[in-house]
């Protein structure tokens, strides 16, 4: 299991830790950057960034749960905003300090950026979270049959 620490001597951070030392034998899960999108493809929450943290966390718990982790199971994350204030970001990390993402401590940064892929994109969220020892087969089919292949 990960064991987070604070590292003394150093600002304390609010609701996350500074490092997170995983033993050695556990299966961890790299996330793509889940983004605002809903399952059609159309952007969630146009200008609000709130909004767009939401659907975010949503698509980045299903990502987790795929592959046999959870939001309660990260152990490090990357929170993305195009933004030019302070306020636009404080927006982001609270709707991530509401969420199962903030059940227990991880290391995380907040990162304000110029632009993200998708047009009107003003928020996204990479993560690594640790696998469940007995994870659910839940890959799509015809995942398997792919990663043989070597290809995506």
């Amino acid at each position: 299991m990960a064991r987070f620490t604070t590292v003394p001597g150093l600002f304390p951070p609010p609701r996350y830790s500074h490092a997170a030392v995983v033993e050695a034998g556990e299966r961890l899960v790299f996330t793509a950057g889940a983004v605002p999108l809903d399952a059609d493809g159309n952007l969630v929450g146009p200008g609000d960034v709130a909004a767009q943290t939401r659907q975010v966390l949503d698509n980045l718990a299903t990502q987790l749960e795929a592959a046999g982790s959870g939001l309660d199971r990260v152990i490090a994350s990357t929170v993305y905003v195009a933004a030019t204030t302070t306020a636009a970001l404080s927006s982001a990390w609270e709707e991530v300090r509401a969420s199962a993402l903030s059940t227990g401590p991880h290391t995380s940064t907040l990162v304000g950026v110029t632009v993200l892929g998708y047009p009107g994109q003003l928020v996204e969220i990479t993560a690594t979270g640790v696998v469940r020892e007995d994870p659910v087969d839940s890959a799509p089919r015809g995942a398997a049959r792919r990663e043989e292949r070597g290809g995506l």
